[in-house]
């Protein structure tokens, strides 16, 4: 069971490419390219995502190839 802790990992990226289903292809500060979804809160608040904008990624404890995005900056 979980303890509360957050297992996610933040880190920055630039959106390369907006793919089908709100999913965008986004390419890390180390120039690892990962597939990303966008959160729900940002859908709720309709936060538009365009290629090229610079984004904050949570990645998750168990593949690092998929993340969340979660914050437009």
């Amino acid at each position: 069971m979980s303890d509360g802790k957050q297992l996610t990992k933040k880190v920055d990226g630039v959106v390369e490419e907006a793919l089908p289903g709100l999913t965008f292809k986004v390419r890390l500060g180390d120039g690892k390219e990962i597939l990303a979804h966008l959160a729900g809160k940002m859908r709720i608040n309709y936060i538009k995502i365009l290629p090229g904008d610079r984004v904050t990624v949570e990645l998750g404890q168990y593949d690092d190839r998929r993340g969340r995005i979660v914050r437009r900056l």
